[in-house]
């Protein structure tokens, strides 16, 4: 008998579906462009201290300064950032990081500008260290938003970028800075560009910085922890966390930063080149030092996914006793024409830009989202300190010895101490890290038992 039966349909083969992935945050298609916009805002907040140490045989002998002065200089500054780099962390959990981040970073460039019009030393060194007790906020800030875009598989190579468009301004301009000294108070007019292009800067954050929201990669974006602000008893557990105090007490004790602000100068006194010549460094250094964030950032994520328990520690401590050497080879050696400083103190450069790949993913990696930025700021303000420090001895040594004698001193012998010291990191790496996971693992458990109940 006929009927109306619809005749069975054939199985559909099924295929096998990927399990779903983490939505990612607000922003992160954009995450690169956001990385791109925050690598200039470090470039041109780097700005400052670039005109100051690249120009400095000119400012000396416009104002009749010795050399200690641009250690004085440099000291006052990164005292500076270490006092005020935290105070604009906490500003940050009272108002959007975003707006911190234009004020500090972007619209304080008034006070760079102003150094254009100092007539005296005391003037300069007022006004040099009120701005930069606003780029401080940079830094901590900075850092954590990185954090905020990109998970731990790629934070290696993102801090790289970051870092590497940072320093892409120096190549640019340090020759040009260096062709300012040949104009009459040229090093004013440095000033002024610096700072006028920092202003620029905070109207581009203000237009185009997407905040993710703390702890957006790491699954703790929507929790109260993400939004709480730093009590006292969560900074009392950053001192205790000892990987970050060991870090902390690595970057106070570097050398590496004086290159950085006395290489131009030891190439006119030491190497006799006039100070447009000798800044024709800055623009090899910055070459490799892109090549080397790009590539050490990749580098040092692929060693800690093969090794993840003592990759980015192996990596950091090669990376510093490698600088040694080559810093030795660029500051105790004289090699004659420009051209061949201008490979060492590339090879210098190169090593060096390993650095932020490495250790701010491992701050990162030690530390819940919530206290990054406190933790950076700490960091950041240490190594500050440490800056000052060696700046002031490399400006006193130089002045009684010479800077060949106090490089030897500060930035290769130290060096190798600063390298050894890292061999304390590997056990205390490895548990404050887990310690990190579980927890991150026990919010996500509990975010998915509560929406299950709701």
């Amino acid at each position: 008998m006929p009927t109306d039966a619809v005749p069975p349909v054939p199985p559909v083969p099924v295929r096998s579906v990927p399990p779903p992935t983490k939505a990612p945050p607000p922003g992160a298609p954009r995450r690169w462009r956001q990385l791109a916009l925050l690598g200039g805002l470090l470039n041109v907040d780097n700005s400052e201290s670039s005109v100051q140490s690249v120009l400095f045989p000119a400012l000396r002998a416009s104002l009749g300064l010795p050399l200690a002065a641009l250690g004085q200089l440099v000291a006052a500054s990164k005292l500076a950032h270490a006092v005020a780099g935290p105070l604009w962390v906490a500003l940050a959990r009272r108002w959007p990081r975003k707006n911190v981040l234009a004020v500090c970073c972007g619209f304080w460039g008034v006070w760079t500008a102003a150094m254009g019009m100092a007539q005296n030393f005391v003037q300069l060194l007022v006004l040099g260290t009120i701005a930069s007790a606003g780029i401080a906020g940079g830094g901590p800030l900075v850092n954590g938003l990185v954090a905020d875009l990109f998970d731990d598989a790629d934070r290696g190579r993102a801090a790289g970028v970051l870092y590497g468009i940072a320093a892409l301004g120096l190549g640019i301009t340090g020759p040009l800075l260096g062709l300012l000294s040949d104009v009459e108070n040229g090093w004013r007019y440095g000033f002024f560009a610096s700072g006028t292009v920092q202003v620029v800067f905070g109207v581009l954050i203000l237009a185009f910085l997407r905040d993710p929201g703390v702890g957006a990669r790491d699954g703790a974006g929507s929790g109260p922890a993400a939004v709480a602000r730093l009590t006292r008893a969560q900074f009392r557990g950053l001192l205790r966390n000892r990987t970050l105090l060991l870090i902390c007490v690595q970057r106070l004790t570097t050398g590496q930063f004086i290159l950085i602000s006395f290489g131009v100068t030891f190439l006119v006194d030491e190497r006799g080149f006039t100070n447009a010549t000798a800044s024709l460094v800055t623009p090899a250094v910055t070459v490799t030092y892109l090549l080397g964030t790009f590539l050490g950032g990749f580098v040092a994520d692929r060693v800690h996914r093969r090794h993840p328990r003592t990759g980015r520690i192996a990596a950091m401590q090669t990376a510093i006793v490698a600088y040694a050497v080559v810093a030795y080879a660029a500051t105790q050696i004289d090699w004659g024409p420009m051209w061949v400083y201008m490979v060492v103190f590339g090879l210098v450069g190169g090593v060096q830009s390993v650095n932020p790949g490495i250790n701010r993913p491992v701050v990162m990696s030690v530390v819940l989202p919530e206290l990054r930025s406190a933790a950076f700021a700490l960091m950041l303000s240490v190594e500050a300190a440490g800056w000052a420090i060696s700046s002031l001895l490399v400006g006193y040594l130089g002045d009684a010895f010479g800077l060949q004698t106090a490089f030897l001193w500060l930035a290769v012998v130290l060096m190798l101490a600063n390298g050894a010291l890292v061999t304390l990191l590997y056990r205390p790496y490895v548990r404050d890290a887990a310690a990190v996971r579980s927890e991150l693992a026990r919010r996500a458990a509990a975010t998915i038992g509560g929406a299950k109940q709701a």
